[in-house]
């Protein structure tokens, strides 16, 4: 397998709900796999995501987890995922994406020729969308 860079999101307990929202922006194979399914079945954080990885259409892989209790997490601002290109569809995502999250930048069309939008989703994570060469 060649080697890939590919995003890996961290969620406090609602990866599951995350992951299944990104199946349905931008379609694809969603596979969880729970901490209970590798450890104690019992244990409180057993229903929790380990990993979990989707597979687009298009060619994306997004996984993500939860972070399992001991473990710190912080919501970060450190990073935003960029889907950027001159496919129509980048539209669709962002509308999918845009669904009950805060849009800080409209999709539209920029000074560089692009339309381009920023957002955050439902989730905590940041997004940026470039259209290339679209005309608005």
């Amino acid at each position: 397998m060649a080697s890939r860079l590919n995003p890996y999101l961290s969620f406090s307990s609602d990866a599951r709900e995350a992951m299944e929202f990104y199946r349905t922006v931008f379609g694809g194979d969603l596979t969880l796999s729970t901490f209970g399914e590798y450890g104690d079945p019992g244990a409180p954080e057993a229903d929790l995501i380990m990993h979990g990885q989707l597979e687009t259409p298009d060619g994306f892989t997004l996984m993500g987890a939860d972070t399992p209790p001991g473990m710190e997490r912080s919501e970060g601002s450190s990073i935003t995922v960029s889907l950027s290109g001159d496919d129509a569809k980048l539209r669709d995502y962002w509308q999918g994406l845009s669904e009950g999250g805060t849009v800080s930048v409209p999709l539209e069309k920029q000074m560089w020729g692009d339309e381009f939008g920023q957002l955050t989703d439902r989730f905590g994570v940041q997004w940026m969308v470039n259209v290339a060469g679209a005309t608005s």
